[in-house]
C-alpha cells in the first residue's frame, strides 16, 4: 500500500468511525455474541498487570478496554486511551467518568502510525479489534513496541481467520454477508458495517501476525485462537 492509498483508508476509516460511534458498543456484542468481553477478560489474566503500572491502548476506540486497563493499575497507575475519532473518546470519556476512573485515565486523540510518547515509556502497550483498519499493521506495531519498556509488552486482540479452511468459508459467509445486513436491522448502518468485514480480507492470519510481532523486535510471541480462530490473541514482549 503506498502512501496516497495509506491516507485515503486512513481518511475512510476515520469517516467510518465518527459516524458509528454511538452505535459501537451494541454493534460489537451483536458482532461476537458477547463473546469479546470472555476474550478481553482471558487477555487481562494473562497479561497479569500490577496495581501502580502503565499502559497505553492504542486505537481505544469508547474505551472498554482503557477502564478495564484502568480498573487493574489502580489509582496508583496510569493508562492512555489513544485514537483518531473524537467521537469514539466523547463516548469513551462519559464512560470513564462514569466508572470513577478518570483520575487514572488520560483521553488522547491521535495517531496510531505515529504514538506521541517517547520510547519506553510504558509496561504495556493494547489494540483491540482495530489493528486490521489501520494504514499499515507493521508501523503500529514498530510503533507500540518502541514506547513499551524492555520487558514490556505488545498486546492484539483481533479478528482473525479459522485455519481450518471449510470453517473459514463458514465464518466469512456470516462476517462479510450476514454481519452488515444485521447492522442494517438493528442500527440501519449498512455500509459502514459492509465495510468492516473487508478490513479482515488483505489482514494477515495469526501465524503471519506473529512474524509482523517479530519483526517489530518482540520475543517471545505468544499466540492464542478463539472459538477456532475467528479471533486471535497476540503477546509479544519487548527484550
Amino acid at each position: 500500500m503506498d502512501e496516497t492509498q495509506m491516507k485515503e483508508k486512513a481518511k475512510y476509516v476515520h469517516s467510518v468511525f465518527e459516524s458509528i460511534a454511538d452505535e459501537y458498543d451494541k454493534m460489537n456484542n451483536i458482532i461476537s455474541f458477547g463473546s469479546h468481553i470472555a476474550w478481553r477478560n482471558y487477555t487481562m489474566k494473562r497479561m497479569n498487570i500490577k496495581p501502580g503500572q502503565t499502559a497505553i491502548d492504542v486505537a481505544c476506540g469508547t474505551c472498554d478496554w482503557t477502564i478495564t486497563l484502568a480498573e487493574a493499575v489502580g489509582k496508583e497507575g496510569q493508562v492512555v486511551g489513544l485514537d483518531f475519532s473524537q467521537n469514539m473518546l466523547d463516548v469513551g470519556a462519559y464512560k470513564v467518568a462514569n466508572k470513577g476512573v478518570g483520575g487514572v485515565v488520560k483521553l488522547v486523540n491521535g495517531d496510531a502510525m505515529k504514538l506521541p510518547y517517547e520510547d519506553n515509556t510504558f509496561d504495556f502497550a493494547t489494540i483491540g479489534f482495530a489493528l486490521r483498519n489501520v494504514p499499515d499493521v507493521q508501523t503500529v506495531l514498530s510503533e507500540m513496541a518502541r514506547v513499551v519498556k524492555p520487558g514490556g509488552k505488545v498486546v492484539s486482540l483481533e479478528v482473525s481467520k479459522p485455519p481450518f479452511y471449510p470453517y473459514r468459508q463458514l465464518f466469512y459467509l456470516y462476517f462479510y454477508k450476514i454481519l452488515p445486513l444485521i447492522a442494517k436491522w438493528t442500527v440501519n448502518k449498512y455500509e459502514e458495517y459492509a465495510w468492516l468485514p473487508q478490513s479482515l480480507t488483505n489482514f494477515p492470519d495469526s501465524r503471519e501476525l506473529a512474524g509482523m510481532f517479530q519483526k517489530a523486535g518482540l520475543d517471545p510471541v505468544e499466540v492464542k485462537l478463539f472459538m477456532g480462530g475467528v479471533a486471535a490473541l497476540h503477546i509479544g514482549t519487548k527484550p
